[in-house]
């Protein structure tokens, strides 16, 4: 494919929180470029928006174009992300990202044009793609010519109307394999409960999917109950999602004839779950819930998982509890083979789609009968819910006798 004349520099930009994807992304963008236009430069704003706006980049060389194959074996993302909405002016006054009076997208849009960026590729979240999506309808009001083309990455697959996000297979192997070893803490005292703390603020899809592959590694062991390797002490209890009611009390009778039975119980629990209760109860208590600079609660500032273990302990009599979290272990991880995969599919059809001048988020939309496609910006968000009547999740849940 022949790179339209108009496409002379293409711009690279990673934010949000990380996922398994975005040093593959880079790579795979640069892979692409390489072999069907090789003449378009490639630069790449280091941190996100944050890079955008200060004008911090690094120039894609020859020498990294030859090794970009590396980036897929690496979590993280080389060129750096933040979190930063470029429409929350407050927010970047006070970071010195912009001065006072100034608005960020023409701040951004300007420096895109000195910059001399035709295409700019967004890998991100909801967050970052509607940021981009903001950029996108200013530059067109302005009448700037650019194409701006981004990827989905999220960990807990939540991206309106994206089939799958690139990431979060990979995440949810990752979460499983976390969970092996922190599981195996069960034996660590009488009565133990165990949470095991899944990223997921409004989706239940990633808990859900890490307890099936865990699950699943579990059904393949062989064990010796004679000197203590039980199958029940090493299995999954329960598994709580934002999407589902947890009846507390019911919840904690079934669970009380696990504790007392098999000496432990282990859940596995979305961060998001039952959120809402615990900002309530912060708040009548007159304590102020920190939020991020989208307005989100920050999750890591009322401990969800500490919550429930607190409400669950005395309930099922637990000795000991613990409480520990898969996100960063997660998220940071290399892609697997099967997001490597979607990775170059999606990576492949970004630049085609950009050589074409054509603008949107790159996936498989569920709207359109799955198609992989550029979609429109306004018909992305965040938020997407995780279907628990799903038949995976519905089987998972009768093997945990878990109503």
């Amino acid at each position: 494919m022949a790179a339209d004349k108009s496409v002379r520099r293409v711009a690279l930009l990673t934010a949000g929180g990380l996922a398994p994807c975005l040093s593959s992304a880079v790579g795979g963008l640069i892979e692409r470029y390489t072999e069907v236009a090789p003449d378009v430069e490639i630069i790449a704003y280091l941190n996100g928006y944050h890079g955008l706006l200060s004008g911090r980049y690094v120039e894609v060389t020859p020498e990294v174009r030859e090794k970009a194959s590396l980036l897929h074996k690496f979590g993280g993302s080389p060129i750096g992300n933040s979190r930063v909405k470029l429409t929350n002016t407050a927010d970047l006054v006070k970071r010195g990202l912009i001065a006072e009076g100034q608005n960020a997208l023409q701040v951004a849009a300007e420096r895109l044009v000195t910059d001399g960026v035709d295409v700019l590729h967004t890998i991100g979240g909801d967050d970052t793609n509607t940021t981009a999506a903001d950029l996108a309808a200013y530059l067109h009001e302005h009448d700037y010519d650019l194409t701006v083309v981004g990827l989905p990455k999220t960990i807990d697959n939540d991206v309106i109307p994206i089939r799958q996000s690139l990431g979060a297979w990979t995440a949810a192997e990752q979460g499983a394999l976390f969970a092996r070893n922190i599981i195996g803490e069960h034996s660590s005292n009488p009565r133990m409960l165990i949470v095991h703390e899944v990223m997921g603020r409004n989706c239940g899809w990633l808990t859900a999917a890490t307890a099936r592959e865990y699950r699943d590694w579990w059904k393949q062991q062989e064990w010796n109950p004679g000197i203590g390797l039980d199958a029940a002490g090493w299995d999954v209890h329960a598994v709580y999602v934002p999407e589902e009611t947890i009846d507390l009390d019911a919840e904690a009778e079934r669970l009380g004839k696990v504790m007392d039975e098999h000496d432990c119980v282990n859940i596995f629990l979305s961060e998001g779950a039952g959120v809402e209760s615990i900002v309530a109860e912060l708040e009548a208590r007159g304590e102020e819930v920190g939020r991020d600079p989208f307005g989100h609660v920050k999750l890591d500032t009322i401990n969800p998982g500490a919550w429930f273990a607190k409400q669950f302990a005395e309930r099922i009599g637990a000795e000991k509890t613990m409480v520990q979290k898969s996100g960063y272990f997660s998220r940071s991880a290399a892609a697997n083979d099967r997001d490597l995969a979607l990775i170059k599919e999606c990576t492949d059809y970004a630049v085609d789609a950009a050589l074409r001048g054509e603008s949107g988020v790159v996936g498989h939309d569920e709207e359109r009968g799955d198609e992989l496609r550029a979609i429109e910006f306004p018909r992305i968000a965040g938020g997407k819910k995780f279907d628990p009547g799903v038949d995976w999740f519905v089987a998972l849940k009768a093997e945990l006798s878990q109503p």
